[in-house]
């Protein structure tokens, strides 16, 4: 029987319901008491799943290139703070 996990209990429990799917149980995920995911346990027969962070590979945000700009944070929040 597959069991239901709210967002926000999802959000506030993962570790124990991410345990509970590695022990073979499914779950059917609600966000306002509507379903909108399910979380089933992976299959060992599944090898085309990324098992990797993309992000890791590319470099992260370290590959981006540096932007120099006109002006520095606090000129910015200066201006959009205006005349407070």
């Amino acid at each position: 029987m597959e069991s239901t996990v709210s967002h926000r209990d999802l959000r506030n429990n993962s570790g124990a319901v991410l345990h509970a799917v590695e022990t073979g149980e499914s779950y059917t995920v609600t966000n306002h008491g509507k379903p909108v995911a399910r979380l089933v346990p992976v299959e060992e027969s599944a090898p085309d799943l990324p098992l990797h962070r993309p992000a890791a590979i590319r470099g992260g945000f370290g590959s981006l290139p540096r932007r120099r700009v006109a002006m520095s944070s606090a000129e910015v929040l200066d201006d959009l703070r205006g005349d407070r």
